[in-house]
């Protein structure tokens, strides 16, 4: 398990920088704005509620923009995350948009043991977060374990049907289930060159292990977790 996540790690720390700098973050439109939002908490936000004075810890947080974009909405924010370079990105963007925001370094296995004593109104986690995660089980009680009473769990995930389908052989190739759906001891081994939004860098670490969880396997972790 740990050379799947040294790997993963790598590949996350040679894209942060390139995240930063690519359009695709809209790093340069949150500073130039004081009240912009990134495209995901934007799409969130009819789904949040009001946030405004509440505590909350992102799992994740990647370069922070989408932790950013919860502090403006009103709430206090941690951002959390495994990847140093990533963090250094955040710490930037945070110091750059005048925002008082701490940023851990933890995976989230660790989290409620890097975080101390702290505990919180939301615990928020975007998309593309879960597949990095071997054991959902193990999440869902790190969930648990950072929300207050009464504090609450936002959660926007790709299907895990999605995330289970055969990539297209062509045009007209029928839709096929390609990939496991319910959750495996063993990750999925990916070589992929390039990342998810436009950029020139080309990367040297790009072996990634992932797995996925069935919508069943995450509702009823969250629910046996309390």
């Amino acid at each position: 398990m740990d050379d799947f996540l040294q790997a993963n790690r790598a590949n996350w720390d040679d894209r942060a920088p390139a995240h930063a700098a690519s359009p695709g973050y809209a790093v340069a439109r949150l500073l130039a704005d004081p009240a912009a939002l990134s495209g995901v908490v934007a799409f969130d936000r009819p789904l949040l509620g009001e946030i405004a004075g509440l505590d909350g810890i992102h799992l994740q947080c990647h370069i922070g923009t989408d932790t950013l974009s919860l502090h403006r909405l009103g709430a206090r924010m941690t951002g959390l995350d495994f990847s140093p370079a990533a963090l250094s990105q955040a710490r930037s963007l945070a110091a750059a948009a005048g925002a008082d925001i701490p940023f851990v370094e933890s995976t989230v296995d660790g989290a409620v043991a890097a975080l101390g004593a702290a505990r919180f109104d939301l615990v928020y986690t975007g998309i593309g977060a879960l597949c990095w995660l071997p054991r959902i089980r193990d999440w869902a009680a790190v969930v648990a374990g950072l929300l207050r009473p009464g504090g609450r769990l936002f959660i926007r995930e790709g299907h895990p049907v999605l995330w289970s389908m055969a990539d297209p052989t062509g045009p007209d190739s029928p839709l096929a289930v390609g990939y496991p759906y319910f959750e495996q001891p063993d990750p999925q081994m990916w070589d992929e060159p390039g990342t998810y939004v436009p950029t020139e860098v080309e990367f040297q670490h790009n072996v990634t292990y992932e797995w996925n969880h069935g919508l069943g396997e995450i509702v009823t972790a969250l629910l046996d977790a309390g």
